[in-house]
């Protein structure tokens, strides 16, 4: 053992070495845990990304909708509303 480690005689050069394993794989924020963070964080940012998309899509729904027009519009497009002698088929494609 001592032909392969002569450095670990020096204390400093140990005490490196363990404090390094413990900030490493010990410690309250180690490596496994910045890397999981990380990777949460990523999938936050894309998912905060896709609702404000999301907003904007809305919001000009309802700058859209502040006619009289477009709400009958959107109801009957969107929402499948209507009149009481009319007859609805929805088309789906597959």
């Amino acid at each position: 053992m001592k032909k392969y480690f002569p450095f670990l005689k020096n204390k400093f050069i140990l005490t490196s070495i363990i404090f390094l394993f413990f900030i490493l794989f010990l410690d309250e924020f180690d490596i496994f845990s910045v890397i999981s963070n990380n990777s949460k964080l990523m999938d936050l940012k894309e998912k905060k990304i896709e609702m404000l998309l999301e907003l904007n899509k809305t919001q000009l729904t309802l700058d859209r909708l502040e006619y009289p027009s477009e709400v009958e519009r959107f109801a009957r497009e969107e929402k499948f509303f209507k009149k009481d002698d009319e007859d609805i088929f929805v088309i789906f494609e597959e």
